[in-house]
């Protein structure tokens, strides 16, 4: 076994250990196609209000403008699939957000994942990057054999469906690089378009941002919803699962094993009323490691009104 084998079998185990579901690995190169993609999807002003998606756009496109002498850009994903429901008639939440902030844990994760790697294969340049910097990790996911995009605009995998966070590792180390995902296996299923309560799916797999509930009760920050999107909402009071939970292949998905993704209990069996009753020092106490704390207190009594009224 040659020396970049050695350590591609290194990093591969690594992640399986820290309980990563798959593991991918790239050439770090500029997504020259995807960059067309995204250039003309931000034309057509589908990003809505959520204007950091228009800044770094180099650094979107090239990774080894976010880590010089990147070589290698390492896909890994966490499955949140809970094995727990909501209580019935209680305001929805994305099943991502039902225990702690992903953000957080992931983010963990990574940096224990480059400090084995620089233990086990010497000193390494890299940065990790989960949602929240200028990464296109799906792009770089179909590229690393991850999956394929949805109609709906998500990452499929064959084995598990589309329940998964997607993590980035870029580093300046070569390594074998898997083969992309090219098969397209959604076919002629227009499942989730038709779900689509706001037409937030389109053709040719383009998502408009500005359409989508999880942008209106997440994303917007304004202090009101568009009235023209009234009734529509399906009693989602964060997030929206609509076009997963419609997937077919969303029927292989496995329950995670992942203890810092427990549900929070008051997000399985709050009422409405419960949840309008609810004090800002009580939400900050309850959500204080949630994702929810990123609608804030105000933001989550605006979608709390704004769905009563369906």
């Amino acid at each position: 076994m040659n020396l970049i084998e050695k350590n591609t079998a290194i990093v591969k185990k690594a992640a399986s250990e820290l309980g990563f579901s798959f593991c991918g690995i790239a050439e770090a190169v500029q997504l020259d196609e995807d960059a067309r993609r995204l250039e003309a999807w931000l034309n057509q002003h589908k990003q809505g209000k959520m204007q950091y998606l228009e800044n770094h756009f180099d650094l979107r496109i090239d990774p080894r403008k976010l880590v010089p002498g990147a070589k290698s850009v390492i896909t890994v994903l966490q499955n949140y699939f809970p094995i727990q429901a909501q209580e019935p008639d209680t305001p929805n939440i994305s099943k991502y957000a039902f225990g702690k902030d992903y953000h957080e844990i992931i983010r963990a994760k990574l940096k224990t994942f480059l400090l084995q790697l620089n233990e086990q294969i010497g000193e390494i340049n890299g940065r990790g990057f989960v949602d929240s910097a200028p990464v296109l990790e799906r792009a770089w996911a179909v590229k690393t054999g991850a999956g394929w995009i949805g109609k709906n605009g998500n990452l499929i995998n064959k084995q598990s469906g589309s329940f998964y966070f997607i993590a980035t590792l870029i580093v300046d180390i070569e390594l074998r690089y898997d083969d992309p995902f090219i098969k397209d296996y959604c076919g002629s299923c227009k499942k989730c378009i038709e779900a689509c309560p706001t037409d937030a799916i389109q053709n040719n797999k383009v998502i408009d941002g500005s359409k989508c509930i999880s942008y209106f009760t997440i994303e917007l920050k304004d202090a009101i919803i568009p009235t023209e999107m009234k009734g529509k909402f399906n009693n989602w009071l964060f997030g929206c699962d609509i076009c997963q939970d419609i997937c077919p292949w969303n029927r292989f998905s496995k329950a995670h094993q992942e203890l810092a993704f427990t549900p929070i209990p008051e997000i399985l069996n709050l009422s409405t009323k419960e949840w309008e009753s609810m004090s800002e020092d009580a939400f900050a106490t309850i959500f204080k490691e949630s994702p929810l704390k990123r609608s804030k207190y105000a933001g989550i009594q605006r979608n709390l009104k704004f769905i009563s009224l369906e």
